[in-house]
């Protein structure tokens, strides 16, 4: 069922879309937990670590994907705000030219160099194997995910966030069972982890296919809707590649943290990727109002509504600094707690490592919740080299820490690294939302804002 932001209460249209965008990153997350979890209590630290130990890798390609997948919705979104069902089609059609081009080169780029990567950032040598195994199964897995997130983000651009759940909650089991008998009953290790996340991520995809064909005839193309288009192309192309380039600049910063960690030993890689699982929890509230601003701010922007992006940004900040607090006072009083779910409590040293890396970053939450709904806003508006430029801020922050302070100061200075990079990116994008609003205002005339 699609939904029209441009009119009505924002608050209501806000917190509709971004409940069902937050379940569903709960269950992203749960794909995460899931492999975590079995992974630690079943194939012990060493597993988990090397699971942790290819984040960075892993977000530098999948989240090149997953950026330049949700930058291809924002176009598709502003035409939709305008009521151009037309203009809809003809960009749905050409990112399948952009798509399949971008599938075949990302795939076979990151199947060559996953072990390249592990070995330049320093994976651990008693966690290397299981390492490579995951990491190689997760990226031939690659045209799913990345078909998975170009369907599912047309389907929210149109302001559906429901239907996206649904197949979250259906795969999240999906994976869940595939875990439990690639793992515990075939005894595949961590590469079985891997591969139940990529079946899963298959079976959203013909989900995704499902809806489309059934509900969405918004997106249902002619043979005249897949000609190549090469205006519309340029434009996918300049919302879209900024977006990968980001995730991918991020995760670059990323690497340089994840390789002086690595040197700190598996139970320090351990102890931030358990923390960083529960970072990623605590942070999809934040995400999810970021994600909502994203569909929110495209469609009124098509529909050259300015005062309501303004007030539905302010919104979503307030909220979002409330949340912050109470994770905070969360963090602080259950961390240990919350740290059990991947961690055995025998593993007392560990569960001390993570809970210290929880709390520091818990008191800067509210400082992600900016980076998450104003970087997010400014996306939707289609300014992506602003949020490039927010993107190189944040690998700046994360790869000086852990170029000149992690290998002095040790894994506090690590608990750092990922504040440093939301107090930089906040320093420049809250700045330039106010200039941007103020740009696009003066191109409207004063009776239509």
């Amino acid at each position: 069922m699609t939904k029209n932001m441009t009119s009505g209460s924002p608050l209501r249209h806000i917190v509709s879309f971004a409940v069902p965008l937050f379940a569903g990153m709960l269950l992203q997350q749960l794909y995460n937990i899931t492999d975590t979890v079995i992974v630690s209590k079943t194939l012990g630290e060493d597993a988990l670590a090397a699971v942790g130990s290819i984040g960075p890798a892993n977000f530098l390609i999948l989240g090149f994907c997953m950026g330049i997948a949700g930058g291809f919705a924002i176009p598709v979104a502003q035409r939709f705000g305008a009521k151009d069902l037309a203009g809809v089609k003809r960009y749905t059609g050409n990112i399948l030219w952009i798509g399949a081009f971008a599938i075949c080169a990302v795939t076979a780029l990151a199947v060559l160099l996953c072990m390249p990567i592990l070995k330049i950032t320093k994976t651990p040598e008693n966690i290397l194997d299981m390492a490579h195994d995951y990491l190689f199964v997760i990226f031939w897995g690659i045209p799913a995910m990345f078909t998975y997130n170009v369907l599912a983000g047309l389907i929210r651009s149109l302001g559906d966030s429901r239907s996206p759940l649904i197949l979250l909650i259906f795969s999240t089991c999906i994976n869940v069972g595939l875990d439990l008998l690639f793992i515990l009953a075939f005894h595949m290790g961590t590469m079985g982890a891997a591969l139940a996340t990529v079946i899963a991520q298959m079976c959203s995809v013909l989900g995704c296919l499902l809806i489309i064909a059934r509900r969405l005839p918004e997106l249902h193309l002619t043979k005249a809707d897949v000609m190549f288009d090469f205006m519309a192309v340029k434009q996918l192309l300049r919302v879209g590649l900024p977006m990968g380039l980001l995730f991918s600049i991020m995760g670059v910063g990323s690497i340089f943290l994840q390789t002086a960690v690595n040197t700190l030993g598996s139970m320090s890689v351990a102890a931030v990727a358990a923390g960083g699982r529960l970072e990623g929890i605590l942070a999809s509230v934040t995400l999810s109002l970021g994600n909502a601003m994203t569909t929110y701010c495209a469609q009124n922007l098509g529909a050259g509504k300015i005062d309501r992006i303004r007030k539905g940004v302010g919104i979503c900040v307030l909220i979002g600094l409330a949340y912050s607090l109470i994770s905070f006072i969360a963090v602080w009083l259950f961390g240990k707690t919350l740290a059990l779910l991947f961690i055995d409590a025998e593993s007392t040293a560990l569960l001390e490592l993570t809970y210290r890396y929880m709390r520091i970053c818990a008191a800067f939450f509210w400082t992600l919740s900016l980076v998450h709904i104003v970087r997010l806003a400014i996306q939707g508006l289609g300014y992506g080299k602003v949020v490039l430029v927010a993107g190189l801020l944040e690998m700046v922050g994360r790869g000086a820490i852990g170029l000149f302070f992690v290998p002095v100061f040790g894994f506090t200075a690590a608990c750092f690294a990922a504040p440093s990079a939301w107090i930089l990116a906040d320093c420049f994008i809250i700045p330039m939302f106010l200039v941007i609003m103020k740009r696009e205002a003066e191109k409207i005339p004063p009776a239509e804002i």
